[in-house]
């Protein structure tokens, strides 16, 4: 029997009335979509897809499967054959539109099951193409045909320069805008009370920020000492720097600098100045950003008393849904709807590559945005010239204004031997040497092979003394090696966030006592972390890294005399392969130069880093998956987009997360997850218990899952005996673990 009325959406137990129809599904999906597009000039294509991204719905099959469906959640997508309603849609998108209609045909088909390849031996979009579908003639007033589609300038140069990559760029953000719309309408429809939740900012909200800021700096303390001089004339610069128009900037200070604060500053006087939209910090370590985020907040605090709302959105990947993803793990995902977003450069990099609908929902939100890429060095080799398209991209097309902040001298900009560098790039700092000299306050010293014992017997003759080592485990030996009588304290990313929080606090209180305190740390302490000691110890790593641990002695250029950083080989150097890349060629500088953090010897060290290893820029051939074929009708566009998003990996293995029920608060907030409605729990939530995840090995995950590990809504892994498995002093230790990965 032929259908009379069509639905896009069901709610179970509800009547039929009560459905969401098919047409009006379709109008608002087009109307956010465009509101999205047109960030990048691409309304009229964004509104397509929006419209058109469901037509297959108005098949009598699909329909009949809605009503015989007793719980249907038709957003699983095309798992079943009598349920496909993208492929139709994509079909029409290539009839309406000769060649430009495949780029829409990759958006509208991929729109549940991810960004599809073009051709490969599985599912693809060549085969979707060729896919016999039901017929449908029954929409009413949805348009249907196209006369024209507007061209982007840097659309065009695109097709004049057979510029793959930026056609499939522009195509990922036709997709982000699609599939954020339609999350958004069938989330105010399935899930109205999470829809509710969602926070409305207001238009002057970068600009209340901004004040709340300049409020919060004037209160600083600012003794009149070398340091402090220097990071008020960091804060001038990257004021003034802000009246520059956007595109892409430096901004090179040492640690210690007042680096986090002052590029905020600059963040948020050039978004109010330019009609930005919101700031992107992207930080290299999971284990970090919440100390970034607190300082944040603490800064806009006035905001949120006058009930403004948190503006500080902090999105880790610990609690990303997995790759079986339905209706409910879509909802809960995040789009950095925000004016803030602090990241990790491990999200904000593998969303610019991936597939899936719940990673690309966010990418609209890059356009006209600031994005401060904090030590935008740690890029790995293997992975550069992609990560560089890309950020160009962004800059260039997208009207985003992208800050390369680094400790070091930059590394990334175009310069004899290095022809894939950044162009106009404006350093905010008028003279970067001039700073170096002026907050220099560290002598590092190479000290050579050292043996555990030997580094404990020195970290005893000191009082205040923080060591930092390469691997959790390093950590834990030494940390066990000090004596009990003798003040220690361990800070590894085998503790929760909340956990670490609370461990940093004693110690800064130490500190300021000027009490016994020894610390044992991994790299999480090197970036965003303001402390002070007065002598580190720090295991070989990259050049960088050792910048940053120099950082931590005598920040604040308090003592009479210059701080001391020891350099030291450990003896653990099978299991910090990992780190032999960066090692090796610190090695190298170390020997070379009095001074190892001068400009000179960490411009020294990138050539032999990044500039020599020309071979390895795109050691996976990621931008050979971008191909144009002009003169294949067929599939004039052929984007692995699918094979992209396997092979582009930041950290490889990265392992998965487990939330620790850390203390009443932890503890409060697990049972809340369990008892989530529908088991699909609130931003809010999520957004608390990020501060409760410890990362572990994919094996050591997979071997404890429903055993120590209880999967909630066979979603959210959640720690079942702390008592057993979690640690006040060095946090979770489900057994020994491998360290090679799990390096912070």
């Amino acid at each position: 029997m032929a259908v009379k009325q069509f639905f896009a959406h069901t709610l179970a137990d509800r009547p039929i009335e009560d459905w969401q129809l098919l047409e009006h599904h379709l109008h608002q999906v087009g109307k956010i979509a465009a509101k999205f597009g047109l960030a990048f000039g691409a309304e009229d294509w964004t509104a397509l897809a929006g419209r058109w991204h469901d037509l297959g719905k108005y098949s009598d099959a699909f329909q009949h499967y809605l009503r015989s469906s007793s719980m249907p959640d038709p957003q699983i997508g095309d798992s079943a054959a009598k349920t496909d309603h993208s492929t139709a849609g994509a079909q029409h998108a290539v009839n309406s539109i000769d060649v430009l209609g495949h780029i829409l045909a990759y958006v509208i088909a991929g729109h549940h099951s991810g960004l599809l390849d073009g051709r490969s031996a599985g599912s693809c979009l060549e085969s979707r193409l060729l896919k016999k579908v039901e017929q449908w003639d029954h929409v009413s007033s949805i348009p249907i045909s196209v006369t024209d589609l507007n061209l982007p300038i840097y659309l065009r140069n695109a097709f004049d320069k057979k510029d793959a990559f930026a056609i499939a760029m522009f195509t990922r953000m036709i997709f982000s805008c699609l599939v954020d719309a339609d999350f958004l309408d069938t989330e105010r429809f399935m899930a109205p009370e999470l829809a509710e939740q969602r926070q409305v900012w207001p238009g002057d909200v970068l600009l209340k920020m901004e004040a709340a800021l300049t409020d919060f700096v004037r209160n600083i303390r600012s003794d009149e000492n070398l340091v402090n001089h220097a990071r008020a004339e960091v804060r001038r610069a990257c004021i003034d720097a802000a009246e520059l128009s956007p595109g892409l900037f430096s901004l090179t200070v040492p640690t210690g600098g007042g680096k986090t604060l002052s590029s905020l500053a600059f963040a948020l006087r050039h978004a109010v100045r330019h009609g930005l939209k919101r700031i992107i910090y992207v930080i290299p370590f999971t284990s970090i950003i919440e100390q970034n985020a607190a300082e944040f907040r603490k800064v806009m605090t006035p905001l949120r008393v006058s009930d403004c709302g948190d503006p500080v959105l902090e999105h880790h990947c610990n609690l990303d849904v997995g790759e079986a993803e339905t209706v409910r793990s879509r909802l809960a995902t995040e789009n950095w709807d925000a004016p803030l977003i602090v990241t990790t450069s491990v999200q904000f990099y593998e969303s610019l590559f991936a597939n899936r609908t719940s990673r690309c929902r966010k990418l609209h939100n890059m356009a006209e945005a600031v994005i401060i890429l904090d030590e935008v060095q740690t890029i790995p080799v293997s992975l550069l010239e992609p990560c560089m398209r890309v950020l160009q991209e962004l800059s260039q097309s997208y009207r985003a204004s992208i800050v390369l902040c680094t400790a070091t001298q930059p590394a990334l900009r175009y310069r004899k031997g290095f022809p894939d560098g950044f162009r106009k790039v404006r350093e905010i700092i008028p003279d970067p040497r001039k700073l170096y000299r002026s907050l220099k306050r560290v002598e590092v010293v190479d000290i050579g092979e050292q043996a555990d014992q030997e580094i404990v017997e020195r970290l005893r003759e000191e009082n205040q003394v923080l060591c930092i080592v390469n691997t959790r485990r390093h950590a834990r030996v030494l940390f066990d090696e000090l004596d009990e009588s003798q003040t220690k304290h361990h800070l590894s990313a085998s503790m929760c966030p909340v956990h670490r929080s609370e461990k940093l606090a004693e110690i800064r209180k130490a500190l300021e006592r000027r009490e016994e305190c020894r610390v044992i740390s991994t790299q999480l302490i090197e970036a965003g972390v303001d402390i002070d000691f007065p002598t580190v110890f720090r295991s070989r790593a990259g050049l960088d890294s050792i910048a940053q641990a120099a950082g931590r002695c005598n920040r604040n250029g308090e003592l009479s005399e210059k701080g001391r950083t020891y350099v030291f080989q450990s003896e653990h150097v099978r299991s910090e392969r990992y780190f032999a890349d960066t090692t090796n060629v610190a090695a190298q500088v170390l020997e070379m130069y009095d001074d190892p953090l001068s400009l000179d010897a960490v411009e020294h060290y990138f050539k032999l880093y990044y500039w020599d290893q020309s071979t390895r820029w795109d050691e996976k051939k990621i931008l050979k998956d971008f191909l144009l074929h002009s003169n294949d009708r067929s599939l004039p566009f052929s984007f692995s987009f699918a094979q992209v998003a396997k092979k582009f990996r930041l950290i490889e293995n990265e392992g998965r997360a487990v939330i620790i029920p850390w203390g009443e608060v932890g503890t409060r907030l697990c049972d809340k997850l369990r008892g989530a409605r529908y088991g699909l729990p609130n931003q809010q939530l999520l957004h608390k218990l990020q501060r409760y995840t410890v990362q572990v090995p994919l094996h050591i995950w997979n071997k404890h899952a429903g055993r120590s590990i209880e999967l909630v809504h066979e979603r959210f892994p959640v720690l079942i005996s702390p008592e057993m498995h979690y640690s006040r002093h060095v946090g979770l230790n489900l057994e020994t673990e491998s360290t090679t990965l799990l390096q912070i």
